[in-house]
């Protein structure tokens, strides 16, 4: 018996999406129909699996298939599928709610976006999925029954902020979707969707390569419309980059064509065949807790898994494909394969072909693909230096940095390598939040002066990884604000000499702030700054924690000064003369402030530090 028809709300991010596919600035309205074929052959593949593993399942999985029929005169396509099929909860979650990690970010962006190839650029990284029906029509209606369930389920909408919903009886298992489709409209690149031989041209464009069959019916005959061959399965000098493409916008639910693809067979011991993806852009919820990650895992043609985990480490969480292995259980959980000795041979392989392959874009001739890959995705590459020991040293051969050498063009650690002075022993760098901040920095001074390449390192995980990795081919990373720097120091013992004691009352004076206070090699022109002790974690890494709520001693630093600067002379002199006096402890407690403000540091008292240099500068009037 059908109950009464209820009428809900979509959640305001699904209303929001509804709006934009309605008023699609999208050109390529035909891939409506890869996203709900799509959507079909996940249904067929999750019940395959689920009968599988559930034998009192009451489903039918004799002929499973993809239907898609057109009514011209009706003005109708509908795309059909026996699969696993929904129930009433699953379709207000699936439809009527945007689940997906990012939503917020996208619309967002979307929103701020002028642009109209932007936008679509935009939409392509998003995958809308479903909701791109409505680009073609106005009213879609949706009849599903879920297998092993007696109720079926009318879900309707013209798309305008609610949906219809009701339970009906003596629905087929599975899914059918019915587009009630817009007027022609050429200028607007909406054609005739009730056209076979357009239907027909769009499915072999797009889902040739789907492994269940896509039939239709014309008059009296049926005829399977795609070619049902795994793509992962057929020799690569049979598929063309066409097919790859469409293939990736499969699997990874993105409207855009890939970076790069790479494939990998195995045979011996064990066998697969992998199929793999670079993505041309990231996700938006690339750095989102939420976001899923993994490719797909299939064994001998048979759907196992979304989103695999065990296959693919967290730093190369964007690589999208399949892998099908021919040797594991179908009958396999993510527990088990998280413990599978096959597995982790697999997940090792894939990771070494996905980093060479990084390394071959590095080496092309036309530079833009690696450029592109690492402006995408080189912050979560470089999470790799602290988690994967065994390819640390293939990560840092993929890395690109800014330096010191080209305010325009990043650096390879090879390159940095051979640009290296005689003699020197470590390969430079300082962390900080921009470019600007570390240009401007003290710390630069005298390694500018001399000549030395320094590492401009900007990322958060910057401030991680150079303290986990000791070096890349034998030379030593060092930071040029931690520790003492050799740079054939002009510094003289007579210096040395002349300044011993007002270090030794600078120390005891700013001992609430620093615990030493040194002469300096590293400046030319500053006349003081701030340096960590070199095992000491930097003030960013400091405040990063203190922000994940980790309990943090104090750290005291160190203060250098230049021996060489107007002020620091001007200062021993006045000790020389006049010894302690409470204007000179004054003066070094400026020269404190003053270091840590050149730094981009937070001074612990602001008002007490501009009263002190509103008393000096009045002394000088």
């Amino acid at each position: 018996m059908t109950t009464s028809a209820e009428t809900l709300e979509f959640q305001s991010e699904a209303r929001q999406l509804l709006q934009l596919m309605i008023h699609s600035i999208y050109s390529n309205k035909d891939t409506f129909l890869r996203e709900l074929v799509s959507n079909a052959s996940d249904a067929l593949d999750k019940l395959r699996l689920e009968a599988f593993r559930d034998k009192e399942l009451q489903a039918d999985t004799d002929d499973l298939h993809i239907e898609i029929d057109t009514d011209p005169e009706k003005r109708t396509l509908t795309v059909r599928d026996n699969g696993i099929g929904m129930s009433r909860d699953d379709v207000v979650a699936l439809i009527g709610t945007i689940a997906k990690s990012g939503t917020a970010e996208f619309l967002k962006k979307l929103k701020e976006t002028k642009d109209s190839a932007a936008s679509q650029d935009l939409i392509g990284q998003f995958g809308i999925g479903f909701y791109a029906s409505f680009m073609v029509a106005d009213k879609v209606t949706l009849l599903t029954r879920r297998a092993g369930s007696d109720e079926g389920v009318r879900w309707e909408s013209e798309g305008e902020g609610t949906y219809t919903i009701e339970t009906v009886p003596d629905l087929p298992q599975g899914t059918s979707v019915v587009l009630h489709l817009k007027p022609e409209d050429a200028e607007d690149q909406l054609f005739d969707y009730t056209s076979a031989t357009k239907i027909k041209q769009i499915v072999k464009k797009y889902s040739d390569f789907i492994t269940w069959p896509i039939r239709m019916t014309e008059g009296e005959e049926t005829t399977t419309v795609n070619s049902m061959k795994a793509l992962w399965a057929r020799s690569s000098s049979d598929v063309t980059e066409d097919e790859y493409n469409e293939f990736y916008k499969h699997v990874a639910h993105d409207w855009n064509d890939p970076l790069e693809t790479i494939r990998l067979q195995a045979e011996g011991t064990f066998e697969y065949q992998a199929l793999l993806f670079l993505p041309g852009h990231a996700p938006l919820d690339l750095f989102m807790r939420e976001r899923k990650r993994g490719v797909q895992l299939y064994v001998k043609r048979v759907f196992i898994m979304d989103d695999c985990e065990a296959l693919m480490p967290e730093y190369l969480r964007f690589v999208k494909g399949v892998v099908d292995a021919q040797d594991l259980s179908l009958n396999v959980s993510r527990e088990i394969l998280q413990q599978d000795r096959q597995i982790q041979l697999i997940r090792r392989r894939l990771v070494k072909k996905v980093l060479s392959t990084v390394k071959t874009m590095m080496a092309d001739e036309n530079p833009y693909k690696y450029e592109t890959f690492w402006k995408e995705f080189g912050r979560a590459v470089k999470e790799g230096l602290l988690d994967d020991h065994e390819n640390r040293t293939a990560i840092l051969d993929i890395c690109s940095f800014a330096s010191t050498n080209d305010p325009e063009k990043a650096t390879s650690l090879r390159e940095y390598v051979e640009r290296m002075k005689d003699g020197q022993e470590h390969i430079y760098y300082l962390t900080g939040e921009s470019r600007q901040s570390i240009e401007n920095s003290p710390h630069l001074e005298a390694f500018q002066a001399k000549g030395y390449e320094v590492l401009v390192l900007t990322d958060p995980i910057d401030e991680m990884w150079v303290d986990a990795v000791a070096g890349y081919e034998e030379k030593q990373f060092q930071s040029v604000a931690k520790g003492e720097v050799e740079l054939d120091s002009d510094t003289t013992d007579e210096q040395k000499e002349e300044f011993s004691g007002l270090l030794t009352w600078l120390t005891t004076t700013l001992s609430e702030q620093v615990k030493e206070v040194r002469l300096s090699s590293r400046l030319t022109t500053s006349p003081a700054c701030i340096v960590g002790d070199t095992n000491d974690v930097t003030p960013t890494l400091e405040k990063m924690y203190r922000a994940m709520g980790q309990e943090m001693p104090q750290i005291k630093r160190i203060l250098e000064l230049n021996p060489g600067h107007p002020l620091v002379s001007g200062l021993r002199s006045s000790f020389a003369e006049k010894g302690e006096s409470e204007g000179l402890a004054e003066t070094a407690e400026l020269l404190y402030g003053m270091a840590l403000l050149a730094e981009g540091g937070e001074l612990g008292d602001p008002s007490r530090f501009t009263k002190l240099l509103a008393t000096h500068l009045q002394k000088t009037l």
